[in-house]
């Protein structure tokens, strides 16, 4: 919550906080605050630079005693991996998701709990060499199995209350299994009686025409809309071409004696790129080509878990996949298709010489067995890599989309030389015609438009086109910024602490009307954009860092000269 001096919290109205997401594509967690109640939606794990995943191990800036539920949105990390540390902190309300997404969870947190065992072990052996204290893991294996407990299991389009004052409803998504778009109604006094204010959470909203998946439901409207944006600036290829690209990718590295990686989050992509792998099998059944030919490997056991919860919901498939089902096909399956399970069995794809196809986690290449294959793969020209998903700045694999010819993979310098593609049509996200045609389909368009889940030179522009379209007001949330929706909340908040990202202040929102004040501002803002870019490793770094405060400066100054005048 923003520190403001002199404006007590028992004054404010309903409100929502932005705890993640924030001019930024991970770490998604909003509080909601009613007179009655306060829930959160979502509490993902902060990934990509340093000064972000850092926010992973700083407390949560609210009283858990105080949150009476959560609202879950989907089973991807970046909006569900910080639930167990929640838990360890004392939470233990409810957490109401879709079942797939609880069924997908069961595998994935005790899965990211391992790895934070894994990564505190290593870096306790690295403070031990330079004589610094040792670091607690975010949480264990076991806290992940243990948070788990705390799923309630709703299904779509079906309303139910996780409070008096709250009723809500999950509609499809269409981005991974169980993915959903939550339609809030809460009810408030206005003084003159009772009334419901509506805001809609889109969740990451999915992409049209995604194999396996439903297309997202339509919302009749809404009073508040707070939307993802992704992909806000940018159109995908269409499903032809991207299938077209692909197989002409994979065709061509075969020939050439090399194998192609795929680094594909586990839940979500990689089903969809097995489907499309399917398809291509039957299409070639009848020639006699290299690409049928070609092993595949799905070298990531919570890839390979996943696809077996997906294999059990096919309710949620779309109707071509559920024909496929009834015809007696397995569109999850096909006769080259293998999946590893052990540490020997992923080592043996890299000392083979056959040619050969990989799909692995993760997909931004940070963590997983990906980075062996990658530290194996990409120094070979004969070798290609295809990015299917997302890359967040400061991870692998934006240094990779971005161009860079030589990485740093388990302390090693690696020179690129492999081929390296990016296929935007397998985007679980919708893009921004996708996101404009969502809201355009709204009957009762929103008041207010809060804008999250993007990079910021990519959410001021979709704003722009929001504008442009629609004419809506839109609001770009800032990290632990608090923006006023609807009636008189009495109680004490639960916001209860501000953090701090880079032993900076944190991002402030000028209130006085004075000259010195948008002095000092823009003093502290500079201040913070030199410190983010001496710890930029890449140009494309340095360039998304000083797009972000553009848009930042400017809107500062907008803001304080309106008030000025």
């Amino acid at each position: 919550m923003l520190n403001i001096e002199g404006l007590k919290m028992e004054d404010c109205r309903m409100r929502i906080t932005f705890m993640g997401a924030a001019e930024t594509v991970t770490g998604s967690c909003y509080l909601v605050e009613t007179e009655q109640t306060s829930f959160l939606v979502d509490c993902g794990m902060h990934q990509g630079r340093e000064a972000e995943t850092r926010l992973n191990h700083v407390p949560f800036p609210f009283d858990v005693n105080q949150i009476d539920f959560m609202l879950l949105t989907h089973a991807h990390i970046d909006h569900s991996g910080r639930i167990p540390k929640l838990f360890v902190d004392g939470f233990d309300k409810d957490i109401y998701t879709t079942k797939a997404t609880a069924e997908l969870l069961a595998i994935m947190l005790p899965d990211s709990g391992h790895i934070q065992e894994m990564e505190y072990e290593w870096q306790s052996r690295k403070n031990t060499r330079a004589d610094k204290p040792a670091e607690e893991p975010l949480y264990t294996m076991q806290d992940g199995i243990d948070a788990c407990r705390l799923f309630k299991r709703v299904l779509y389009d079906t309303e139910f209350r996780p409070a008096p004052d709250v009723r809500v409803i999950m509609r499809d998504a269409g981005h991974i299994l169980g993915s959903a778009i939550l339609e809030i109604w809460i009810t408030e006094d206005n003084g003159s009686g009772k009334e419901e204010t509506k805001i809609v959470f889109s969740g990451d909203l999915g992409n049209k025409g995604v194999p396996i998946m439903r297309d997202p439901a339509i919302i009749d409207g809404t009073d508040y809309l707070v939307i993802e944006s992704t992909y806000g600036d940018r159109l995908h290829e269409n499903s032809v071409n991207k299938v077209e690209k692909f197989v002409k990718i994979i065709n061509e590295t075969i020939a050439g004696g090399g194998n192609v990686v795929i680094p594909s989050f586990a839940i979500g992509r990689t089903q969809e790129i097995i489907y499309e792998l399917n398809r291509e099998e039957e299409k070639y059944k009848d020639e006699r080509s290299a690409f049928m030919r070609t092993p595949v490997y799905v070298d990531s056991p919570m890839a390979t878990n996943a696809t077996r919860v997906f294999r059990e919901n096919e309710d949620c498939f779309d109707e071509e996949a559920r024909q496929y089902i009834s015809n007696g096909d397995n569109p999850l399956d096909f006769p080259n298709l293998h999946f590893t399970a052990s540490a020997e069995e992923s080592k043996a794809l890299n000392m083979s010489q056959e040619s050969k196809i990989i799909i692995s986690a993760s997909g931004m290449c940070d963590a997983g067995r990906i980075k062996h294959h990658l530290k194996h793969n990409l120094w070979r020209k004969d070798s290609s890599v295809i990015f299917v998903g997302y890359q967040a700045a400061g991870t692998l694999g934006r240094k990779l989309v971005d161009g860079a010819d030589k990485v740093r993979i388990f302390n090693e310098e690696i020179a690129v030389k492999a081929r390296i593609e990016v296929i935007e049509g397998f985007s679980g996200h919708a893009d921004r015609d996708g996101l404009l045609d969502w809201i355009g389909a709204m009957q009762e368009k929103p008041v207010k438009i809060m804008l999250v889940h993007g990079e910021p030179e990519v959410i001021a522009r979709f704003a722009g086109s929001i504008d442009e379209k629609f004419g809506i007001e839109t609001h770009i949330a800032k990290l632990d910024e608090t923006v006023i929706l609807g009636g008189q909340v009495t109680r004490r908040a639960a916001v209860s602490a501000t953090r701090k990202i880079m032993d900076a202040e944190p991002l402030i929102t000028v209130l006085d009307s004075s000259v010195d004040d948008l002095e000092r501002t823009l003093k502290i803002l500079t201040g913070q954009c030199k410190a983010e870019l001496e710890t930029a490793e890449t140009p494309s770094d340095r360039a998304s860092i000083l797009a972000r405060y553009k848009v930042i400066l400017q809107k500062e100054t907008d803001k304080l000269f309106e008030k000025i005048h």
